[in-house]
């Protein structure tokens, strides 16, 4: 693939090639009356003159154009970057079609019989004006194009990914080992504690069934992803004990803030994975709101060895982020500290 400026967002190199000769072909045939077989004649020293002002106008407009897709780089501020780009590019084309229409006026003014100043301003800053128009439309046509073919193939392909996000985190909840972990903790509460088994096998309940619930949902209230989370702990708190403790604090007002399913009980699941959990190392997991954000927090002491990855990963949460808000997952990592950032999405 041949290279371009992103901000043009195609390879313009060939489009200059033909547009910039061809429109300095029409200009004066359209604005100056100019032909071939009669008076004001087309002749060679024209041509070349408009081909000049043609390719000044059009490589200057160009990086403006440049310049106002890097200044209101957002999708959000489109309006405003045409609005500015459009006055800046009428500023400079009328500016530069001025002087160089005093430059050049001689070559124009042979076969001009009865033609006055203002009448040739007027035909000049005519075809300048029809230029810039040309080049404005030709480059957004072109630029939105592209753009709305690379979102819906983003969009796409991050459906896919939240899709095969939900469909891992259920298939990682119904293996044989979460199974196993969760039957023998509740065969050792029969015995000893029936009502705290009894307990445990309605949070595991709980657990599978808004699995079940929300696979086919890519965002849910945060107060019903929290009510799933802490009945995800207190079946890992009743396996490891004190060894683990869970501290969630979120205020009332943030509960009815939007998050990606499954996001909470991932990052639990991948700091029980990562990390030692023993009497001696207790793992300590707290989940709290901080600046728009849930912030989820461990402290770090990595295992030497880590059991083998189930494909569920901080990048799978990312890519599903960007289908609701352009604010990013931040990771941050310390010598004591693992903590992800999740961004609150409005209801």
């Amino acid at each position: 693939m041949k290279k371009h400026n992103c901000r043009i967002g195609f390879n313009d190199g060939m489009l200059m090639v033909i547009g910039i000769p061809a429109i300095a072909f029409i200009i004066p045939i359209v604005f100056f009356n100019c032909r071939f077989d009669r008076p004001p004649f087309l002749t060679w020293e024209k041509y070349f003159t408009t081909l000049f002002m043609t390719l000044v106008l059009w490589v200057g407009n160009r990086y403006i154009m440049i310049y106002s897709r890097k200044r209101f780089s957002r999708f959000e501020a489109v309006k405003k970057r045409i609005f500015f780009q459009s006055m800046v590019m009428l500023l400079f084309t009328l500016t530069a079609n001025i002087i160089m229409s005093f430059t050049f006026k001689k070559i124009f003014e042979d076969e001009a019989v009865g033609v006055t100043l203002v009448d040739k301003l007027i035909h000049s800053n005519s075809a300048a004006i029809f230029c810039t128009v040309m080049i404005i439309a030709v480059y957004e046509s072109i630029f939105f194009s592209h753009q709305l073919q690379h979102s819906i193939q983003e969009t796409e392909t991050l459906k896919r990914e939240s899709l095969n996000a939900q469909l891992d985190a259920l298939r990682t909840q119904v293996n044989p080992h979460f199974l196993f972990n969760n039957l023998n903790t509740l065969v050792s509460l029969i015995p000893e504690n029936p009502k705290h088994a009894t307990d445990f096998v309605q949070q595991l309940s709980k657990v599978y069934r808004h699995i079940l619930e929300v696979k086919d949902e890519q965002s849910i209230l945060l107060k019903e992803e929290l009510a799933v989370l802490k009945a995800y702990a207190f079946l890992l708190q009743t396996r490891f004990g004190s060894n683990l403790s869970v501290n969630i604090n979120v205020p009332e007002e943030k509960l009815n803030k939007r998050i990606v399913p499954l996001s909470l009980q991932l990052l639990m699941e991948n700091a029980i994975k990562h990390n030692i959990v023993s009497a001696d190392k207790p793992l300590h997991i707290n989940i709290f709101s901080e600046n728009g954000s849930l912030i989820v927090d461990n402290n770090l002491q990595m295992k030497k060895q880590i059991s083998e990855s189930t494909g569920i990963g901080l990048d799978n949460i990312r890519n599903r982020y960007k289908l609701f808000s352009d604010k990013q997952v931040k990771v941050t990592e310390t010598g004591t500290n693992f903590t992800v950032s999740i961004p609150l999405i409005e209801n």
